[in-house]
């Protein structure tokens, strides 16, 4: 018999607010994260809005916090984010087989050590040229040992098997805006087919740094409504220009049903359902006919053995931009047939902008809240729908309304696709 996957803990740090409960609070209520860039001057960048989080310190969440100040923003919110999540599921207190306990993050490139390198550029460069024996000599000795090593996609799963011990199954997913997602779905699965009983999940991600933003305004995916901060992510809305870049974490602590429950550990939820395709097609564009990202929904409500009708709401990965908003509508259709505008869908990017492979984790959190609290996030800013758009998708307020099982979409460039679900937990 196939072993049951719980969640215990959660934990997370977003651009609305600096834990779980802050951020749904935000959310709820329609309170939006998103305004001037000031991680550094962007003032010349065509993109001059993100989605921060502001005020972030991880002295706030942790004692050791000095020995982590030269680490990535990354790093530190896996770490801020996975504390709060072993604490609230009461972890620190347990008798754990540590080598039977994993860590599986989405994550990416950590952040360039922009000032040091620029400098060091300038400093071996002429006529347009860089020497390159002279920047290797002198970048030994300029360049920062920890901040190079954290730009490694996998340093913050390591750091947190370090911190909490867990010597089982580090792993690291890099599938752009699912990786999170997918790391919440592979580990499950880690901990379906009995290798592990428990697992740290999900991810942690900052790209608002001057390569960061300069790839995506090179993709040309990025919104420059720079007048109007809070308005610029619109998902499904007919003026949307494109996404708003965010940053922040999101961990669940995943557990074994038994082992949940001989430790007296309290249940949150049941991640009953995983799909995970490939669209084959373009590097930034979803298929024209949404076929990764149907396939992907089919497979975890096939996974999760529910209909389209027992679905109560979609976390949408609605991220607002031209393309992917039209055909996850599409594909949702495709997919729920009859049931697609009886349910409720939502895109909280609306609030905290897209936080790139933290998204999933961050969204699939908020599920479990709407199961808890029987309360659906609205998507903010959408006044006029798109042509294409013609569902419901919970415009600017709040709805109550109990949900069992949820639906939680992260589609990422290259043409990953993620779909997780997510049920009341019933004994």
């Amino acid at each position: 018999m196939e072993r049951r996957v719980v969640v215990t803990g959660m934990g997370m740090i977003t651009p609305v607010g600096g834990d779980v409960e802050s951020s749904w609070r935000a959310l709820c209520e329609g309170r939006g994260g998103i305004g001037p860039i000031t991680l550094f001057d962007a003032s010349t960048f065509p993109t001059r809005i993100a989605a921060e989080a502001g005020g972030f310190r991880l002295a706030d969440y942790r004692s050791d916090w000095a020995r982590w100040v030269d680490h990535s923003r990354t790093s530190q919110f896996a770490l801020a984010a996975a504390t709060i999540a072993v604490e609230h599921a009461g972890l620190n207190e347990a008798r754990l087989d540590r080598e039977r306990f994993g860590v599986y993050l989405g994550s990416g490139e950590g952040q360039q050590d922009f000032g040091r390198f620029v400098d060091l550029v300038n400093r071996t460069s002429r006529d347009g040229r860089v020497d390159t024996e002279r920047f290797t000599s002198l970048g030994v000795r300029s360049l920062h040992p920890i901040r190079e090593d954290d730009q490694e996609p996998g340093k913050p799963a390591g750091h947190l098997a370090a911190v909490f011990g867990a010597k089982g199954p580090n792993m690291t997913c890099q599938t752009a805006c699912a990786a999170s997602a997918q790391a919440i779905g592979e580990a499950a699965e880690l901990i379906r087919r009995g290798h592990v009983d428990v697992m740290l999940a999900g991810g942690a991600h900052s790209m608002i740094h001057p390569l960061g933003v300069t790839g995506f305004i090179l993709l040309t995916a990025m919104s420059t409504r720079n007048d109007e901060p809070a308005r610029a992510s619109r998902p499904f809305d007919r003026d949307r220009d494109g996404f708003v870049l965010g940053e922040g974490g999101g961990v669940m602590v995943l557990e074994e049903l038994e082992h949940a429950r001989a430790r007296g550990a309290t249940i949150h939820g049941e991640v009953v359902g995983y799909g995970s395709t490939a669209d084959a097609f373009r590097l930034t564009d979803s298929h024209d006919e949404g076929r990764g990202a149907i396939a992907a929904m089919r497979e975890a409500l096939d996974d999760a053995g529910l209909n389209p009708e027992d679905v109560g709401y979609i976390n949408a990965h609605g991220t607002s931009t031209p393309s992917n908003d039209s055909i996850e509508t599409l594909a949702i259709k495709r997919v729920f047939g009859d049931a697609a505008s009886r349910i409720p869908i939502s895109s909280t990017k609306s609030m905290t902008g897209h936080l790139v492979s933290a998204g999933g984790a961050v969204e699939a959190i908020a599920c479990l809240l709407v199961v808890r609290d029987g309360v659906i996030p609205p998507t903010i800013n959408l006044e006029n729908p798109g042509p294409e758009c013609d569902l419901d998708y919970v415009p600017n307020q709040a709805r109550e309304r109990r949900v069992d099982a949820v639906l939680s979409n992260s589609f990422g460039f290259g043409g990953q696709n993620t779909s997780l679900v997510f049920r009341r937990f019933a004994g």
